[in-house]
């Protein structure tokens, strides 16, 4: 998607994937920033462990407390902090990470694209609520208007925490720790069950029957269609999964790197041709 996207701004840019372990991300980013590196994206755990590692974050990271998107920084000629990839020439002196969010944004566009759905005033479930992606989910949909938000989390000690902290930034927005009665508008999957097809179900149907949500969105991309997507299906749910999050993201992350509009489509067509692929 991203070398889809660079090609099509004629940029020669390489996006590799490395894995991290959590205790070597500090390493990570000092030895990219050493190899000349322009960017970064971070996906799970790294998103909080990342904020405090951060020289400086954007208002997008302080507001939904997450960095997903690293960008690397010199001083221009004039002083000014630039992304190293407008500079012209290598920089002389410090680079300095700058980190951004843009799940949240890729997750409320993908909602209106793929299921119509409008937060304000809804009632919406949301399961993994304690990670990174979860919290950013919730703090978005408690800031777009929810009516009420349901955490749910394997450790609920993490999200007690959250809640209290949407009920400070979102007063107007209920939020209960638990399961809710009766139904929702939207069921969110924001744990990592589902990447292998036999994972169990991330939701506990003792607890909540998946039939009561109106429509059920799970931020996994692949496989395509998760246990849970299928069930939703199955019971005549509403449904999406993370692809068009995925996207929206990127093209985000894109623009921060390049100062460039996204080549959305050109994006979008090698993400579904390398999913077509590998499902």
């Amino acid at each position: 998607m991203q070398n889809a996207g660079f090609a099509a701004l004629g940029l020669n840019w390489k996006y590799l994937a490395c894995d991290v372990r959590p205790r070597e991300l500090q390493s990570a980013l000092d030895g990219a920033k050493q190899m000349g590196f322009l960017g970064l994206n971070l996906t799970v755990p790294h998103k909080l462990l990342a904020v405090e590692m951060m020289d400086v974050l954007d208002k997008s990271a302080h507001l939904w407390g997450a960095v997903n998107t690293v960008r690397f920084e010199a001083r221009n000629p004039q002083g000014r902090w630039t992304p190293l990839g407008l500079l012209a020439d290598d920089p002389p002196g410090k680079i300095r990470t700058h980190g951004f969010n843009t799940d949240a944004d890729g997750l409320a566009l993908a909602l209106q694209e793929d299921l119509g759905f409008d937060p304000a005033g809804t009632r919406v479930l949301v399961l993994g609520a304690g990670g990174g992606a979860g919290q950013v989910a919730a703090k978005r949909l408690a800031r777009d208007g929810a009516a009420e938000l349901f955490l749910v989390n394997r450790t609920a000690s993490k999200v007690r925490k959250l809640a209290k902290e949407i009920g400070r930034r979102c007063p107007r927005t209920r939020v209960t720790v638990g399961f809710p009665e009766g139904r929702v508008d939207l069921l969110l999957n924001a744990t990592s069950l589902g990447l292998r097809l036999n994972d169990p179900l991330p939701l506990d149907e003792e607890k909540f029957q998946i039939e009561q949500a109106a429509a059920v969105f799970d931020m996994i991309y692949r496989p395509t269609e998760t246990p849970l997507l299928k069930l939703a299906r199955q019971r005549g749910c509403k449904s999406a999964n993370g692809l068009d999050m995925l996207l929206w993201q990127g093209a985000k992350a894109l623009e921060i790197w390049t100062g460039k509009a996204a080549p959305v489509a050109a994006m979008r067509k090698a993400l579904q041709r390398e999913l077509s692929v590998k499902n």
